[in-house]
This record gives structure tokens, sequence and C-alpha cells, in this order.
């Protein structure tokens, strides 16, 4: 995780939305998501499919209403990053040892005072050996960097 300055009060509210939603515990649950939280995901055909809130909750509210098993709270702060009353939250999460790790961006907003998820982003966790090669390679030489100028790669 870098070493970021932010609002150590983001690192306990994120451990709780785990907990919690790991839980099912709804009534927890309804109170750390903004009224307009959404969640993005790829389906198996690589399109972004978004799901409101009230869907959200509706799942985890079925699956404990069904009788599943709690979700494990494997997780791995990545980073964290804070911009005033936003923040972004990147985890390694996995949800059960039945499925695949996931990379978990967690938009948070603080609101009267709280903070609360705005917006999530799911993604499959990456193949880490190319986890950097988002830019092709050059395909012309250039003058070397200037002393400070770093790898645009975050």
């Amino acid at each position: 995780m870098t070493k970021e300055i932010y609002d150590p009060a983001i690192i306990d509210f994120v451990l709780r939305v785990i907990r919690l939603g790991s839980a099912y515990d709804m009534e927890g649950m309804e109170a750390l998501y903004t009224a307009d939280q959404s969640l993005l995901f790829l389906d198996d055909e690589g399109r972004v499919v978004r799901s409101s809130r009230a869907d959200m909750l509706a799942e985890f509210r079925g699956r404990r209403d069904d009788g599943e098993a709690s979700l494990s709270t494997e997780h791995r702060f990545l980073h964290v990053e804070q911009q005033g009353d936003h923040a972004t939250v990147l985890l390694y999460r996995r949800m059960s040892p039945a499925t695949r790790p996931a990379l978990y961006e967690l938009r948070l907003r603080k609101e009267a005072g709280n903070w609360m998820v705005a917006g999530e982003t799911v993604l499959p966790w990456p193949d880490l050996a190319h986890a950097g090669d988002f830019l092709p390679p050059r395909a012309l030489a250039r003058a070397p960097q200037a002393a400070g100028a770093g790898d645009p790669r975050p």
C-alpha cells in the first residue's frame, strides 16, 4: 500500500464495510452506502454492468434470507487516496475460497461527517506478470528523461 496522507477513519470504515457485508448484516450495510451508490463489474462478454444500490442490497438480503454461509473477509489494502471529502480505496478481495480474487475500487464520499461508499468497481484480479503492460513498447528512440521524471505507470 502506498504511503499517502489520508483520514485514518477511512481504514476503519472499509474494515466495517467488509465485516458487515460479509455477514449479510443488512441494517449495518444500509448505513454504509450513499443513496446514489452503484456497483460496476464486467459481465462474461466484457461489458460493464451497473448494479444499483437497491439491487446490490437485495442480492445480499436474498443470500442472508436463503441461509447462505457468510462471505470470507479476506482482503488486502493496496492503495488509499483522499482528496477532501472524496477518497478511493483499492483492495485485493476474495469473498470465498471457491471464487477467484478480485480487485475492488471503493469510491468513498464523506456525508454529514461520515465516510460512505458512493461507488464500487469490481474487476477480476489481474495477471500480475503483465499488469504493467498497458502501453505498447516504444517504436522510436527517445531522448533520455530529465532528472526526476518518472514512469507514467502507477
